[in-house]
C-alpha cells in the first residue's frame, strides 16, 4: 500500500510538472574599455544543454533571428558598424527542416561604440528564440544594461513584463482547474444523495465503530477507508489522463466524432438516471471483490472500498462518466485527475467524519422517494448537457441543424419539463406515491421554471449572458438580428465603403467587420490604414463565445473592434476542405497533408505564436509585427481593453 501511494505522487508530480515556466537563456553583459570614446559593448548568452540561440542572420520562413537594439535616443553615443558575433554551428534544423546557424552553451556578441558625451550606462535589449530539438519558446525581449565602469550585469532570460504575462497565465490555467475541482466536489455531494450510496453511509459507520476495539481504531479505519476510496477515483483519473495524453485532451472539444461520442455516452447516461434502466457492472466483480474485503486490515478496508464503488456504479457511474468527459474535453492533461479527486472527496468525507462523530447519524434524513428525485434531477441535467455536445458537432461541419433557436426551444422543453415533474405534474418509474410536496422541492421547482423562463426571450434574439457559454454563438441562428429583423449594407468603420470588402462579413448581432482568411484580412488593414486583430476561434470553443457575447460587447471594446482594427477571425476547428490546389505539407509534420481550413490556421498558430490553446488574440501591423504580446482569455472587459489600447497606442 505504501509503494502504491509512492507511485501515486509521482506519477501527480511528473503530471503536474507540464506547468513550469521555461528559462533556457542567461544573459550577461560586460564592457571593454578601447579607448577614453571608444568600448566595446559585449553580451554573453549562456544555454541550457539540449537548447540553442539563433544566430543574427537566418534564412527567410526560418526562426526570428537574435536581435540587439541599442538606445542612442539622447545622443549621448554612435554606433560603430553591425554587431559581431561568435561562429556557432550551422547545421540542418530539426524543427525548421532547413540549414541555419545557432549557437549552443554560450554565444558571445560584441558591438563597439563612440561616446559623444559622458555617460555611465547604456541601455539595450536583444529579442532571440530558443529551441530544442523538438519545441521553441515564444521570441523573448530581454532588457541590457552595460555599466562602462566595468562591472557585469546579468540580466534574466524573460523581462518581467513577460514573465508576469506568464504568471497571470499559468493563474488563469490554475482557475480553471479549481473550476472543475468545485464543480467535481458538488457532483461528489450529489452522489452521496442517491440511492445506491446514501443508505451505505450509516452501515459502514456502525462497520467501523462497532467491529474496532476501540473509538480510535474505528476512526482510523474509516479514514483509511475514505482515502481509499479517494485512491480508487484518482487513478481512475490518471489513467484516462495517461492513455488520452495531453495532445488527445487538447483535441476533444473540437473533434466531430469524439463529441457525437459524448452527446450518445450522456444520452445514455440520462435514460438510465431517468429510469429506463440501470447501469451496473458484472454481479462476479462485485463478489469477487467483497470476498477480499473480508481479509481484514489495511487490504481489506481497500476491497471494501472498492466494493462501494463497483456497487453503486449505477448511480455514481453516470456522474463520473460525465465529469470525465467533461475535464477531458477541457485539455488539460490533469483535468480528469482533479476532478476525481474532488468527486471522491465528497464522497469519503461523510464516512470519516460520521466515524468520528457517530452521533450526528442521527441527524441524517431517512431514505425515501426523495433520493430517486435526486437520480432524476441529475439525469435531467445530463441529458441538457448531452445537447451542448451535439452543438459541437454541429458547429464544427457548420451543418446549421441545431441553430441558436432550436438548442434554446431545446433546453426550454427539458428544463420545462423538469419543473414539471418538481411540481408533481410528471411520474417516472421508479418514483414513490406523491400526495405532496415538501417547500425544498417547491422552491427547486420555482427555481428551475424562473430559469425555463429566462431562456423564453433567447427564441427572438436576447444574448442570455447566463448561459453564454452553452447555446451556439448569436451569428449562428436562423434570424441574428432576432426575430423580424435583418440588418445588411453599408460598414460604419469607413465612410468611403459602401459595400463589405472581398471576404468580409459582418458578425452579428453588433456589425463587426471580420475576415475568415489572413491574407484578405490583411490585404484590407493595409489599404485602409488600420491594424490587425487576429482571434484564433473555434466553432466549439466555450470561451471563445463567452468573450464575443460577454467582453466585446462593452461600449469601449466595441468601438475598437468596429472603427479602429481590422478583424480576422481564424476557426481553427473548421472542417471545410482547403480550395483545390491549395492542399499543403504540414510545416510540423512533413508526412502529414493539411487538408481542411482549419488545419491551416491552427499550424499558423502553433508556429508563428507557438500556442494552440483558443481564444487566443494578436495584434499586429502591416509588417505581421506584434505591437503588443498576445492574450488569450481575459473575461474582464476593462483589462481586454487595456491591452487592445496598449497595443493600438504602438501602432
Amino acid at each position: 500500500m505504501r509503494n502504491f501511494f509512492l507511485t501515486l505522487s509521482v506519477l501527480l508530480l511528473a503530471l503536474t510538472s507540464y506547468a513550469q515556466i521555461l528559462n533556457p537563456v542567461i544573459w550577461t553583459t560586460t564592457v571593454e574599455k578601447i579607448s577614453n570614446e571608444e568600448y566595446e559593448l559585449i553580451t554573453e548568452a549562456t544555454i541550457e544543454a539540449g537548447w540553442h540561440l539563433y544566430s543574427q542572420t537566418v534564412p527567410e520562413n526560418g526562426p526570428i533571428a537574435t536581435t540587439f537594439t541599442y538606445d542612442d535616443s539622447e545622443g549621448s553615443f554612435k554606433i560603430s558598424g553591425n554587431t559581431s558575433e561568435g561562429e556557432g554551428h550551422t547545421v540542418d534544423d530539426p524543427v525548421f527542416g532547413m540549414k541555419i546557424k545557432y549557437f549552443e552553451k554560450t554565444a558571445i556578441f560584441k558591438q563597439k561604440i563612440a561616446l559623444v558625451k559622458e555617460v555611465t550606462t547604456v541601455n539595450a535589449f536583444v529579442e532571440f528564440m530558443v529551441c530544442d530539438d523538438t519545441k521553441c519558446l515564444p521570441p523573448t525581449e530581454v532588457n541590457l544594461v552595460f555599466n562602462l565602469t566595468g562591472k557585469a550585469i546579468t540580466e534574466t532570460p524573460i523581462a518581467a513584463e513577460v514573465l508576469k504575462d506568464k504568471v497571470a497565465k499559468d493563474s488563469k490555467s490554475n482557475k480553471g482547474l479549481w473550476y472543475i475541482f468545485f464543480i467535481a466536489f458538488l457532483s461528489g455531494f450529489a452522489a452521496l444523495l442517491t440511492p445506491c450510496v446514501f443508505p451505505m453511509i450509516p452501515m459502514t459507520v456502525s462497520f467501523f465503530t462497532k467491529q474496532s476495539k476501540t473509538k480510535a481504531a474505528g476512526i482510523r479505519n474509516a479514514i483509511i477507508y475514505g482515502v481509499s476510496i479517494i485512491v480508487i477515483y484518482v487513478v481512475l483519473g490518471i489513467l484516462v489522463s495517461l492513455i488520452f495524453g495531453a495532445d488527445a485532451l487538447n483535441s476533444l472539444s473540437t473533434n466531430v466524432w469524439f463529441n457525437i461520442a459524448f452527446f450518445i455516452l450522456l444520452l445514455i447516461f440520462a435514460a438510465s438516471f431517468l429510469g429506463a434502466f440501470e447501469i451496473m457492472l458484472p454481479n462476479k466483480w462485485a463478489n469477487k471483490v467483497d470476498s477480499h474485503a473480508d481479509r481484514g486490515g489495511l487490504i481489506g478496508i481497500f476491497f471494501m472500498a472498492l466494493a462501494l464503488a463497483i456497487v453503486s456504479f449505477s448511480c455514481t457511474g453516470p456522474i463520473v462518466g460525465t465529469l470525465l468527459v467533461q475535464a477531458a474535453a477541457g485539455g488539460s492533461q490533469i483535468g480528469p485527475i482533479i476532478g476525481m479527486l474532488g468527486f471522491s472527496l465528497a464522497i469519503a468525507l461523510p464516512f470519516a467524519l460520521f466515524a468520528a462523530f457517530p452521533g450526528w447519524l442521527n441527524s441524517l434524513p431517512k431514505s425515501g422517494g426523495w433520493l430517486n428525485t435526486v437520480k432524476v434531477v441529475l439525469g435531467f441535467l445530463e441529458l441538457a448537457l448531452a445537447f451542448k455536445f451535439l452543438s459541437n458537432a454541429d458547429l464544427v461541419l457548420q451543418l446549421h441543424l441545431l441553430e441558436r433557436e432550436v438548442f434554446i426551444a431545446i433546453w426550454i422543453a427539458i428544463f420545462g419539463a423538469l419543473a414539471f415533474y418538481l411540481f408533481g405534474k410528471l411520474q417516472l418509474p421508479h418514483d414513490s406515491p406523491l400526495t405532496h410536496i415538501s417547500v425544498g422541492r417547491l422552491s427547486l421547482g420555482l427555481l428551475v421554471l424562473s430559469f425555463t423562463i429566462y431562456m423564453i426571450p433567447g427564441l427572438w434574439g436576447a444574448p442570455l449572458n447566463l448561459i453564454s457559454a452553452f447555446p451556439p454563438p448569436q451569428n449562428y441562428s436562423e434570424s441574428p438580428y432576432g426575430v423580424g429583423y435583418t440588418k445588411s449594407g453599408s460598414v460604419s468603420m469607413s465612410a468611403s465603403h459602401d459595400e463589405l470588402p472581398e471576404g468580409a462579413h459582418l458578425m452579428a448581432p453588433h456589425d463587426i467587420l471580420a475576415f475568415n482568411d489572413y491574407d484578405k484580412g490583411l490585404d484590407y488593414a493595409k489599404k485602409v490604414g488600420k491594424p490587425v486583430m487576429i482571434d484564433f476561434t473555434g466553432w466549439a470553443c466555450v470561451n471563445c463565445r463567452k468573450m464575443e457575447q460577454n467582453v466585446w460587447p462593452d461600449p469601449k471594446v466595441l468601438d475598437i473592434l468596429k472603427n479602429k482594427v481590422v478583424l480576422i477571425s481564424l476557426y481553427v476547428d473548421d472542417k471545410r476542405p482547403l480550395p483545390e490546389g491549395e492542399e499543403m505539407e504540414s510545416k510540423l509534420r512533413p508526412d502529414k497533408q493539411l487538408k481542411y481550413i482549419g488545419q491551416k490556421w491552427s499550424e499558423l498558430q502553433i508556429i508563428k505564436y507557438k500556442a494552440n490553446a483558443q481564444p487566443f488574440y494578436v495584434l499586429m501591423d502591416h509588417n505581421e509585427k506584434n505591437l503588443i504580446d498576445p492574450i488569450a482569455y481575459t473575461p474582464d472587459a476593462g483589462e481586454y481593453f487595456e491591452w487592445m489600447d496598449e497595443g493600438l497606442k504602438n501602432f
